[in-house]
């Protein structure tokens, strides 16, 4: 088995699409022509946004994530070689900071932000060495 797809929920697919390319430069692939449903480039394993509309259709419950209140218990993590400058890129986009980037102590520099829809995106360096 593999990590195939991380779908986040959403309110407006076409504006969390727009958002991820204006903040962290991802493409996006493949919409679906309702507009319920997009995926961006990512590497091997998708990011995905469905609409709420499309999520509530599935007929289980969950919680819808805001902009406002605490950040739901996951993560996005986005690598690149030059955190600072993704950071700063992604805050003029919108993002809001929770985290400056912060030299840790195994040599990874890590930062955390919110999104605009309130997910936690983690921006960091690669752990042992550069990007694929």
């Amino acid at each position: 088995m593999k990590l195939g797809y991380i779908i986040l929920y959403v309110p407006k697919v076409d504006e969390a699409v727009a958002f991820y390319e204006a903040a962290f430069g991802l493409e996006c692939r493949f919409t679906h022509e309702g507009g319920d449903y997009a995926e961006m480039e990512t590497g091997e394993t998708v990011l995905a946004f469905a609409s709420e509309e499309l999520a509530d259709s599935h007929g289980f419950a969950y919680r819808k994530t805001t902009s406002d209140g605490d950040a739901p218990s996951v993560e996005l993590a986005l690598v690149t070689d030059d955190v600072q400058s993704a950071f700063d890129k992604a805050i003029a986009a919108g993002a809001a900071a929770a985290k400056p980037p912060t030299k840790q102590p195994w040599g990874q520099t890590v930062s955390y932000l919110r999104d605009a829809n309130g997910y936690l995106v983690e921006i960091c360096s690669p752990v042992g060495g550069p990007t694929p």
